[in-house]
């Protein structure tokens, strides 16, 4: 089956997790929602099978476009299934404009960084079709390939007219400055950009290292746009993460690494009038510490209250930074939280998501959530109970490695 799609650009990397879906979101007209039920209906069926579907994906791509071989590890046992779930994950939100659109002209104008050109995408949704009908028989229907086809044909024509807007480069080449271990497990590292990344604080960006080509990680700048462009960056190194470990242990000056665009919405509307929540866990602070670095600038700033937590106190790396930034800014106030809190004097015990919603819903704020996913998971479900509206919360959920 060929796709509709227009021009250039494409799907072709790490899994992605779903943007929060949004308060008041536009009802899909009754054609999208049935396609949606069709695609849904037929991956309950499939998703057992992942690993078969996988492999017959990727075997078809190569086969159809062998460039985009090049796109992915040498070791694809790393990469397996992912790109698979993801893709269906992307097409299952076909019915959520609001929350799709926004999400895919983030992630189209990041995956120009792999050189990709209109028939990948086509490829990709070819091979997609093809390994599904493989494997679900006479459940593969007319009506069945259809859904897929056109809900293939919306994510893509809309990641392709976002790439082919972008005026910035595809990716920068950034030299590490600085590598210093914080702990045994958490690095930080300083990199300058050859061009500057136009970045937002609170905003991340995917990082390639030469010690793993092909393998790209999400990571967040600590720190707001300089005017020399270095921007430092703090990674945790993550069990099964080939990238966090590799970042962590064997980072050296003088390597360079790769930077994707800016992504994500996480942000402080100085000027709407609103206080500010904000809740980290462990290197999730980093976007945060981004938009306070950002908010130290301005003399007046709303009220911001920060929960830092982690299982135990040495996980609070930038606590004693925090505290700090506190003390000049009266409009800043940290409470640090941690989940064993019997040698933590001056710490509340917990997780961030008792901590918080023990003062309430917080009305009339703007609540920003930073973490691992299942802290983010938690924290947010915690607060939607203690009757914080979803509108009120921003969060930026993406795969840890």
């Amino acid at each position: 089956m060929r796709f509709p799609i227009s021009d250039p650009q494409p799907v072709t990397a790490d899994a992605v997790s779903p943007v929060p879906r949004s308060s008041a979101p536009r009802e899909a007209p009754p054609a999208v929602t049935a396609m949606v039920r069709l695609i849904r209906e037929t991956w309950a069926k499939s998703e057992p099978f992942i690993p078969e579907i996988s492999q017959f994906f990727y075997g078809m791509l190569f086969t159809l476009a062998p460039a985009t071989r090049d796109f992915f590890p040498i070791n694809m046992e790393v990469q397996r299934g992912r790109l698979v779930r993801a893709l269906v994950h992307i097409v299952q939100m076909v019915d959520r404009p609001d929350d799709l659109v926004p999400f895919l002209t983030q992630l189209g104008r990041d995956h120009r960084k792999f050189g990709v050109v209109p028939r990948h995408y086509e490829a990709v949704g070819t091979a997609l079709l093809a390994s599904l009908k493989n494997h679900l028989g006479p459940d593969w229907t007319p009506e069945v390939e259809r859904a897929w086809a056109e809900a293939f044909t919306i994510v893509a024509r809309a990641m392709q007219e976002a790439a082919a807007a972008d005026v910035n480069p595809a990716s920068w080449s950034a030299t590490v400055l600085e590598h210093r271990r914080l702990t045994w497990d958490l690095a930080l590292v300083r990199v300058q950009p050859e061009f500057p990344v136009p970045y937002q604080p609170g905003q991340y960006m995917s990082v390639e290292v030469p010690q793993r080509p092909r393998l790209w990680r999400y990571l967040s700048p600590a720190n707001a746009p300089r005017e020399d462009g270095g921007i430092e960056f703090h990674v945790r190194a993550v069990d099964g993460g080939w990238v966090s470990r590799a970042i962590v242990s064997h980072t050296q000056p003088g390597d360079v690494w790769r930077l994707g665009p800016p992504l994500g919405r996480l942000s402080v509307d100085r000027t709407d009038g609103r206080d500010v929540l904000m809740i980290a866990g462990g290197t999730g602070i980093a976007p945060l510490r981004a938009i306070l670095d950002d908010l130290a600038q301005w003399g007046e700033n709303p009220k911001v209250q920060l929960f830092y937590g982690g299982p135990s106190r040495e996980d609070l790396y930038d606590l004693d930074e925090l505290r700090a930034l506190a003390a000049t800014n009266p409009w800043l106030t940290v409470t640090p939280v941690v989940e064993h809190g019997e040698e933590a004097p001056g710490c509340v015990q917990g997780t961030l998501a008792e901590a918080v919603t023990q003062q309430g819903s917080w009305p009339g704020h703007r609540i920003l959530v930073a973490g691992s996913p299942a802290m983010i998971r938690a924290t947010v479900s915690r607060m939607l109970v203690a009757g914080s509206a979803l509108d009120q919360i921003a969060y930026d959920p993406f795969t840890i490695d």
